[in-house]
């Protein structure tokens, strides 16, 4: 089955900063995902990042074939990247496979595409087969780092006990550095790590907010940790975008 994807030699995101992406169509998001509201079969609120703004018209715009490449088409492109280039996969979307199922064929294609750059994305699948956790583990060994994403930190450290893959988190919304609506921080940086603190999830993995979150140099294009396969940290994302509301609630459990 061809998935549609579209290919962006250079992004424009202000946080992703300037690297290759990838934007896969919506029907590649599992429905038991909580912030997946688009889903004919969701039963959530909403939350997801990707589902308000630019990004959404153009998500949407993939989802009917009206931008983006075919999933082949796709490959090729990534293939000709050069050798070490670090590159997001999927600023918006999941793993090649319809809802919450893996295209372990397509995902092996993504793998061999890849091969010599440095990879990396984020997957709400459930992995609940053990031939996608084996996939999912051999692509990080193989140099493409597919990140479990956590929907709290007690989800998170069930996803690291599967030991296959790095794994991310969503975090309360308290956790982000203070700022106005208009962006300006209310809190210096000294101020925000004082109150942070070093926190860790329930088992006692040590949590890594995301550097782009709360630092106006910083980018995923400059960090790079998401790529990291081998990290014990896990790296949190505070409750961001439209509809963080939403998403604080459920990264309070």
């Amino acid at each position: 089955m061809s998935y549609q994807i579209a290919f962006t030699a250079m992004s424009t995101n202000v946080k992703t900063g300037r690297m290759p992406v990838t934007t896969t169509e919506p029907d590649t998001c599992p429905a038991t995902c909580p912030f997946n509201s688009h889903h004919a079969n969701a039963t959530s609120e909403g939350g997801c990042y990707a589902e308000a703004g630019p990004l959404a018209l153009f998500w949407r715009k993939v989802g009917e074939r009206k931008a983006g490449l075919s999933w082949s088409e796709a490959m090729s492109k990534i293939a000709a990247l050069p050798k070490g280039t670090l590159w997001r996969h999927n600023q918006a979307g999941d793993l090649p496979g319809i809802d919450g199922a893996i295209d372990l064929y397509a995902l092996a294609s993504l793998v061999k595409a890849n091969k010599g750059k440095r990879g990396f994305t984020f997957t709400h699948k459930p992995v609940a087969i053990a031939s996608e956790r084996e996939a999912i583990s051999q692509a990080n060994a193989s140099g493409f780092t597919i990140n479990l994403s956590g929907n709290t930190l007690e989800h998170a450290d069930e996803l690291a006990d599967l030991a296959i893959a790095p794994v991310v988190s969503v975090l309360p919304l308290d956790m982000a550095r203070k700022a106005d609506r208009s962006g300006q921080w209310l809190e210096t940086l000294a101020e925000y790590r004082a109150r942070v603190g070093k926190p860790k999830t329930p088992k006692g993995k040590p949590v890594t907010v995301c550097p782009a979150t709360y630092q106006d140099d910083m980018s995923c294009a400059r960090c790079g940790l998401c790529s990291v396969a081998n990290r014990r940290a896990v790296v949190g994302f505070p409750a961001h975008g439209n509809g963080k509301r939403k998403a604080d609630i459920i990264a309070n459990g």
